[in-house]
């Protein structure tokens, strides 16, 4: 009996010990996996480029990242998933892609919510963004801890210049998987083709779609000149994206780590509304040089814009919260309330 009361103590001392020789290696070095869904050169990689710097830097080097670029982990879609799950360190993606687990976060879709990149600054660095992180943890399992700012989404296309919206009416339009992306073009006159990110070079190229609408950076990034010809300077939506990383993930580190990934994540975000800033004017000069035209849709796109508020924004109204919370949202714009 003495024997097997000293047998489960050692066992449990020994299992102890183990368990905090296991805790100690994971302390000492770990290389998180950054799911990232557009390619070298864009605005999702620079954000990533300069939050894996920072976070290395912050953790004294003992902690690393590794970027995989191009969808290589997943469609943008899967990776919240998987980051729910714990099977995935970090994405980087598109909001709309995270609007199907936390809708709150629709509201950074809404057609013409933004017209400038200090009104993107301001919602998610502010009360708003702060309410949107808390959000996608209690709803999707993630954390939101950086922002990529990645500019106004244009449309282009293969067949001609787009002006107007009559000329819009002959066009095959992919956008994502997005209720209020779809129902936009629905108000301006069209049925778009919902399409996945990873099938939408293929798309243009074999012709299934017409045309996409993404900023700049992305346009050229992806090499969608090699595909299309026109580009209309829409400004309906400003294209941001998240960085997020796994809850589960997150509160498994000590505090020092989570500490570091917060800091680096809005070292990143700082980053990256300076980087759009200084690029997307050469990037545009760049395009044109490559045999893409730019237009300018009539009248200041004022029927684009009238079209989407009062036929989209209704539509959203308890999904996002209220009638009141928008206007919340506008005031803190300094914009006039609906």
């Amino acid at each position: 009996m003495i024997f097997k009361q000293r047998f489960v103590k050692s066992l449990s001392a020994a299992l102890c010990l183990t368990a905090v020789a296991v805790s100690s290696s994971m302390a000492q070095a770990a290389t998180f996996r950054v799911a990232v869904g557009d390619g070298a050169g864009s605005a999702q990689h620079e954000l990533g480029l300069k939050f894996s710097e920072v976070f290395k830097e912050k953790t004294g080097g003992k902690h690393d990242t590794k970027l995989f670029l191009n969808g290589q982990l997943g469609d943008e879609q899967a990776t919240v998933n998987d980051a729910s799950m714990g099977l995935l360190d970090f994405s980087i993606l598109a909001i709309n892609n995270v609007t199907p687990f936390s809708p709150s976060v629709g509201v950074l879709t809404l057609p013409y919510m933004m017209q400038s990149v200090d009104d993107a600054v301001a919602l998610t660095q502010g009360e708003v963004g702060q309410k949107l992180v808390e959000n996608t943890i209690r709803d999707a399992g993630v954390r939101i801890v950086g922002w990529t700012y990645t500019g106004f989404r244009v449309l282009t296309n293969s067949k001609h210049p787009v002006n107007s919206l009559e000329d819009l009416q002959d066009l095959k339009i992919r956008v994502p998987q997005n209720e209020i992306m779809i129902d936009t073009y629905r108000a301006w006159g069209i049925n778009p083709t919902p399409m996945a990110w990873s099938e939408t070079f293929t798309g243009l190229q074999l012709g299934v779609v017409d045309g996409q609408d993404n900023p700049y950076l992305t346009v050229y990034s992806m090499k969608f000149d090699e595909v299309q010809k026109y580009i209309t300077d829409i400004r309906y939506l400003f294209s941001i994206e998240p960085l997020i990383v796994s809850e589960s993930v997150f509160q498994s580190q000590p505090d020092d780590v989570q500490q570091a990934i917060l800091e680096a994540g809005k070292a990143a975000t700082e980053h990256s509304a300076k980087w759009l800033v200084e690029q997307e004017d050469k990037i545009k000069a760049e395009l044109v040089s490559r045999g893409m035209e730019i237009t300018q849709p009539a009248n200041g796109e004022k029927e684009w814009m009238e079209k989407a508020i009062s036929q989209v924004w209704p539509k959203y109204y308890d999904q996002l919260g209220g009638k009141d919370e928008l206007n919340k949202i506008l005031k803190s714009l300094g914009r006039d309330e609906i």
